[in-house]
């Protein structure tokens, strides 16, 4: 059990039930011309609490089909997306 594999990647969408949709970046040396490339790929993932914001960087580990597309599980979240405050325009306050 210990040779599944693991990405690290970001939270791109979490609009569904126990699913998250997860970013993977990797660079990857160009054959001819050893330039690096990034190259990306989305993983869907298992978030069984729904517990994962867009933006969180989640460490994820590969297991047995739980639907049609995911192979994935959220094993842990490693860093938690900033929270934004809302934008408050001049115009909008009140009493102007």
């Amino acid at each position: 059990m210990g040779n599944r594999k693991e990405y690290i990647g970001t939270v791109v969408s979490n609009k569904m039930d126990k699913t998250v949709v997860v970013m993977v970046e990797r660079l990857v040396q160009h054959p001819l011309y050893k330039k690096y490339i990034k190259r990306r790929k989305k993983f869907m993932a298992h978030d069984e609490h729904n517990e994962c914001e867009i933006g969180d960087r989640v460490l994820i580990e590969e297991t047995r089909p739980l639907s049609r597309h995911k192979r994935w599980r959220v094993k842990k979240i490693l860093e938690r997306a900033p929270k934004l405050e809302p934008v408050v325009e001049e115009d909008q306050v009140e009493g102007s």
